[in-house]
């Protein structure tokens, strides 16, 4: 961690994260930024990929301390910088609609006084995070089911349709009807199967979607990713697990395999959507690797955290 003495701080704020919550809570951030007393600055991203452009201009500036205000998208645009970078600290304040990310530190969906006192106490601590085909994730990834999902929540390139969290429900809800599954060869640490996959999401966090604990025994620094794969469902059993998922308590059933695994290659022998924190892309096949430790990131240790420390 970069001495006291030479820290310097920036903020990259999405104004349109959380439907305008991003662009809203610049004049508390800026309040808690002098109460801190540190040297900061903050700056506005203008489009999709501007926050990535930015966090590695403050880095090549010599800021010590890249920090995202939005939600998973704008974490995940900042992360990706850091973790091409030794000695520089990244962490989230807070102001989109999922806010999934977030819990993995131990922090809420939105900051009280007492938030802001720990953020601003700055507990670090060293992160796993994910790649799929190249693509780094910091908290998960999904197919099947998951990634159709997210292709209704998806526009273009960096861009996502407004809405809130009833928005990812009537989506989910959806996609449940008409989904169909696909056959899929899956290669793990030790092993190769074949079967129809209904949803298959792999993750480094627990949460996904504003509320839905897929992954619910994720640890995001144990060196592995978390693996929620169900296979073919009908209607009757999709629901009855959806309504499971919220609190984690699905992964007993028998149609769910959950295990953990430091590398995973899955062919669907056809071009699929994928997402990566929610990003959509498109491939046939898929390396999905655990990356142990590249990510310094600011974290509540008094928090439900998702470390082992």
């Amino acid at each position: 961690m970069a001495d006291k003495k030479a820290e310097k701080w920036v903020f990259i704020a999405n104004p349109i994260a959380g439907n305008g919550d991003g662009e809203r809570i610049i004049p508390t951030l800026r309040d808690k930024i002098n109460n801190a007393g540190i040297d900061a600055e903050i700056v506005m991203t203008e489009r999709p990929g501007h926050a990535s452009e930015l966090a590695e201009a403050y880095i090549n500036k010599g800021f010590t301390h890249i920090i995202a205000v939005g939600g998973d998208g704008t974490m995940n645009e900042v992360g990706r910088v850091i973790i091409e970078h030794e000695g520089i600290n990244t962490g989230l304040i807070p102001a989109g609609t999922g806010n999934d990310f977030n819990q993995i530190l131990g922090f809420p969906d939105r900051y009280e006084d007492e938030h802001w006192n720990m953020f601003f106490n700055k507990n670090v601590i060293n992160m796993d995070y994910g790649t799929c085909n190249g693509i780094p994730f910091l908290n998960g990834m999904g197919l099947g089911f998951d990634a159709e999902v997210a292709t209704k929540n998806y526009v273009a390139p960096g861009q996502t349709k407004m809405g809130g969290k009833d928005k990812y429900v009537k989506d989910i809800l959806s996609t449940l009807f008409f989904f169909k599954e696909y056959t899929v060869t899956i290669k793990t640490d030790d092993k190769e199967d074949e079967t129809l996959c209904f949803i298959n999401t792999i993750a480094n966090g627990r949460r996904h979607a504003g509320g839905f604990y897929l992954t619910p025994l994720a640890i995001a620094n144990d060196g592995k990713l978390d693996v929620c794969m169900i296979k073919k469902l009908n209607l009757f059993k999709r629901l009855d697990i959806l309504m499971k998922v919220p609190k984690g308590t699905h992964i007993s059933d028998k149609k769910v395999n959950y295990y953990t695994t430091r590398k995973i290659e899955v062919d669907f022998g056809k071009e699929v959507p994928f997402h990566a924190d929610g990003e959509v892309h498109f491939a046939t096949k898929f390396v999905v690797e655990a990356i142990p430790g590249k990510l310094p990131v600011i974290y509540n240790p008094g928090g439900n955290h998702f470390f082992t420390v």
